[in-house]
């Protein structure tokens, strides 16, 4: 009974998702710490590259932690943190690219590649009908072949 009882506690908070910011990490300012868990959220870990430095456990991800609460605490505002992490780490590292001249392929693919299957399937289907059909063989025709199979056999 208590083993199953323990089975049931353990399955139910496996299903708690893992926060990866430390106790030591967080600040002591509630406002200054959900600004915190915010940037942290948008910002990727260059380590995992599918997570939030917020959800990873990466040595890196937690440098990065405690780099953001640095730059809150000396003052800095949300873009202005942001703006520091992406101008040493690049545009990677924010886990939703901005839209700007050097990503504009990146967000502007889709389109462009639904357009050019939609475009060629209209001109695939537009080619298919206009394929000259096949007629049948008229009565000479089929009476010449009759007589050259015949002469075959």
């Amino acid at each position: 009974m208590i083993r199953s009882l323990v089975v049931a506690v353990l399955l139910l908070f496996s299903t708690v998702p893992a926060v990866a910011v430390l106790p030591d990490e967080i600040l002591s300012d509630p406002v200054l710490e959900e600004r915190a868990r915010n940037l942290s959220a948008q910002l990727r870990c260059m380590v995992c590259q599918n997570q939030s430095i917020d959800d990873s456990n990466a040595e890196l991800a937690r440098d990065l932690r405690v780099l953001v609460r640095e730059r809150l605490v000396s003052g800095d505002s949300d873009q202005d943190v942001i703006a520091y992490v992406v101008s040493r780490y690049g545009e990677f590292v924010l886990l939703k690219p901005r839209f700007s001249a050097r990503t504009v392929l990146l967000w502007g693919a889709p389109i462009l590649l639904t357009l050019a299957g939609v475009t060629s399937l209209l001109v695939f289907a537009r080619r298919r009908n206009t394929l000259p059909t096949q007629q049948k063989l008229s009565s000479d025709e089929e009476a010449k072949i009759r007589s050259l199979l015949e002469k075959q056999d």
